[in-house]
């Protein structure tokens, strides 16, 4: 299983490579991709903040329950830091399983959950200002990260 929070370019061969199985008979690949517009407002880039240890090891236990709730064979999820510019992927899931609809539905499964529950936090900026939007809401989380300021 690939677990990883990294401020380097998230790649998506690598991901599929680590999840290949000879049992496996899909792979479904899903990238969170950074997009210039939320909400009516036009975005400009994106910071993400993480507490890498801690949110490696939420996605490793959510990605842990994924394989068992959905048979899947493995799973791959890499989640990007630091300033990302618009196209650039902030978030990467494979996932490998015996039949396409177990790595679908898993797939959604997983992103749902790490969405809902890894301590990463993102801030917009756009050409006024920016703010930190989102977060681990089941974990009590809402404020950006000690000693970061909007």
């Amino acid at each position: 299983m690939l677990i990883r929070v990294t401020d380097q370019e998230l790649r998506t061969d690598e991901a599929v490579a680590a999840v290949a199985s000879p049992r496996a008979g899909a792979i479904d690949v899903f990238l969170g991709v950074v997009r210039d517009n939320n909400l009516g407002r036009e975005v400009g880039y994106l910071e993400y903040e993480a507490y890498p240890s801690m949110a490696e090891r939420v996605m490793r236990e959510i990605a842990e329950e994924a394989k068992e709730r959905f048979g899947l064979e493995d799973c791959a999820v890499l989640h990007r830091t630091g300033r990302l510019e618009i196209g650039e992927t902030s978030l990467l899931i494979a996932i490998s399983s015996a039949h396409r609809s177990a790595a679908f539905e898993g797939g959604r499964w997983l992103v749902d959950a790490i969405k809902k529950q890894v301590p990463v936090w993102k801030k917009e900026v756009w050409g006024d200002g920016g703010a930190w939007i989102e977060g681990p809401e089941s974990l009590g989380v809402q404020q950006a990260p000690a000693g970061v300021r909007e």
